[in-house]
């Protein structure tokens, strides 16, 4: 008997793993700080590129771009509905991305998985992610870039954590945003250097405003 409820545990082990937690990953993809600079940019046309994102198991290939841009609406540029005024990229230029705790999964199943129930994590995925904004003009002349770096730690677990289908992109986001955090405040202070080029160089031919987007790289 006992050796029959261990075997049907670990058949169910792997539901366990990707049943829905607690919270949800949507929730974190629309909680944007709002902690915008001092002096706004002008309205830029946004842009992404994933880099070597799209390689990894988390994120989807348009989080980049909405999360960025969430941030330029909220804290970076000044909102239209026609003219831009140049260019506002991001790139993420690394990734990382750890699995750890992977060996507690066994002890778990063969305790009938009594630690996951009273709220031991089964794993934990940590992402350290770096990335860049890029700003330029209308023509497409650099005028500045500014780098940032994003670490998380998202564990895995029934109650008190997230599923296992979700950790991964979790992680990701979260190491996005932490980046784009550092970033933020490079930009409001060199937004009184920006502000003036961006003007000077004369507005986007062809604007793709109010629902600006572009992105770049694939799985």
């Amino acid at each position: 008997m006992k050796i029959t409820r261990q075997l049907a545990l670990l058949a169910l082990a792997p539901a366990l793993l990707a049943a829905p937690a607690c919270v949800s990953v949507k929730s974190m993809m629309k909680s944007s700080p709002a902690t915008a600079i001092s002096k706004r940019l002008p309205a830029l046309e946004v842009l992404a590129d994933q880099g070597p994102l799209a390689m990894n198991d988390g994120a989807l290939p348009e989080d980049p771009l909405k999360l960025f841009q969430q941030e330029c609406r909220m804290n970076l540029t000044e909102p239209t509905d026609s003219a831009t005024y140049g260019y506002a990229k991001l790139i993420v230029k690394k990734v990382k991305t750890l699995r750890t705790g992977r060996a507690v999964q066994g002890l778990q199943v063969l305790t009938f998985m009594i630690p996951a129930v009273i709220g031991v994590p089964l794993e934990w995925y940590k992402t350290t992610l770096q990335a860049e904004v890029q700003v330029s003009d209308a023509a497409g002349n650099l005028l500045g870039s500014y780098v940032g770096t994003g670490t998380s730690e998202v564990k895995v677990a029934m109650y008190h954590g997230y599923s296992q289908t979700d950790a991964p992109r979790l992680a990701d986001i979260i190491a996005l945003r932490g980046a784009i955090a550092q970033i933020r405040p490079q930009l409001d202070t060199a937004a009184a250097r920006l502000n003036p080029l961006l003007l000077a160089g004369g507005t986007v031919e062809n604007p793709t405003l109010p629902s600006s987007s572009s992105v770049t790289g694939s799985r």
